[in-house]
């Protein structure tokens, strides 16, 4: 049987290492470089072919950006140096900026390259959180950006040419997020140094907080690698969005902080147990983690399972939920199930529970019971369900 979206994704991403130990991996706070299985693993993702004709189809300024660590001050370049007034892309100025050694980014490629966006989209399934992809093309020698540390973990794929990287020993600023301040002191109280050379078909995974740089080997051909955020929430998000859903429901979340009684003993510390108290009940990190998959439905591609055309199956054709559709079934608005998807809730009876549970391993509409034809197609027309032989394969 051919492995799933999510088992092909969860496999070129971290063989060899089991589920398990690919899991210990990203709760801890070790980088690790797996060699290469094979020099071509990664040249089915994405190719310097692939960036010229995605150049050539009217690129933009974001995403497209390009990075030179010889800059003084920031390294990254101005977009009037490679771009149009109109943000469209100059190719012959960005040419001339590559030729000179500034490295070319692409930010977010996996929203205009489907085998990337497929890739990203069994790795979401797998963690349950959103996951992107940025491309470098690095010309031999150069280096794009100076010394950093990413707020969420990276795994880098390196497709072809090689790049030299330096991780520095331990993590001066734990856990750092999008909100943390960059500070040029933290160099000063980073361990040593360690360098790895990726190679065609290598993969390095550095977790967030982890400094390091990197650069194209002097000689032979350019460097390309496609980055792999994995853009986990944190505690700090789960707690936001709790106050937000708390907020229309709660009066004491809402009364006025009585600031002018600041250092008074019935002042705004006295309502602060009434205030925070909805915050503990028991039912509403379920509620919060129910928003969040939504949210992570909702804002990731929608990869449907259908096309423009697509005529509806009849009793005896084989179905299986769409495995690039991000999905999940949770407890309805007034009790029962539903099915929840970018698209909305779909409230399910306990047949079409069943029925949904028996789809996500493939059946036809005659083997599960009367009335259910409607049902797949109802699901079809939306996107949600498949015929396994017209799915294209993972790889």
């Amino acid at each position: 049987m051919p492995p799933t979206l999510t088992e092909w994704a969860f496999r070129l991403a971290f063989a060899p290492l089991e589920v398990e130990d690919a899991l210990a991996l990203r709760e801890g706070t070790a980088w690790r470089h797996f060699p290469a299985e094979a020099p071509d693993r990664y040249r089915d993702l994405c190719s310097v072919a692939a960036l010229d004709a995605y150049l050539a189809a009217g690129a933009r300024t974001p995403p497209v950006t390009m990075a030179d660590s010889a800059r003084n001050g920031s390294a990254s370049v101005p977009a009037e140096e490679f771009a149009r007034d109109d943000g469209r892309i100059d190719p012959h100025r960005l040419f001339r900026r590559f030729d000179a050694g500034a490295t070319l980014v692409v930010s977010q490629f996996h929203e205009a390259h489907p085998p990337l966006a497929r890739f990203c989209r069994g790795l979401e399934k797998f963690f349950l959180h959103a996951v992107q992809a940025n491309v470098y093309l690095t010309p031999a020698g150069a280096q794009g950006f100076k010394t950093h540390f990413d707020t969420h973990d990276v795994l880098v794929l390196q497709v072809s040419g090689e790049k030299r990287w330096r991780l520095l020993a331990g993590q001066p600023l734990p856990l750092p997020t999008r909100r943390t301040p960059w500070d040029s002191g933290l160099y000063a109280a980073a361990g040593a140094a360690e360098e790895v050379t990726l190679r065609p078909g290598d993969a390095l995974y550095v977790p967030r907080g982890t400094l390091h740089d990197a650069a194209a080997q002097p000689a032979g051909e350019p460097s390309l690698h496609v980055t792999i955020g994995l853009l986990e929430p944190c505690w700090a998000d789960l707690l936001h969005d709790a106050v937000d859903l708390l907020e229309a429901e709660h009066p004491a979340l809402r009364r006025s902080l009585r600031s002018w009684r600041i250092g008074e003993a019935e002042g705004p510390l006295a309502d602060a147990a009434a205030a925070l108290a909805p915050l503990a009940e028991p039912a509403l990190m379920e509620r919060v983690l129910l928003r969040f998959l939504d949210r992570l439905s909702a804002d990731r591609p929608a990869l449907s399972g259908r096309g423009l055309v697509a005529p509806s199956p009849g009793p005896d054709d084989p179905l299986r939920t769409a495995e690039t559709v991000l999905h999940h079934v949770a407890a309805g608005p007034e009790g029962g199930a539903a099915l929840r998807w970018g698209g909305g809730a779909i409230p399910l009876s306990p047949d079409e529970l069943e029925w949904t549970q028996r789809l996500a391993e493939g059946a036809t509409p005659a083997s599960l019971s009367e009335g259910a034809l409607a049902f797949c197609r109802r699901l079809h027309a939306a996107g949600l369900l498949v015929a396994p032989a017209a799915a294209p394969s993972p790889a």
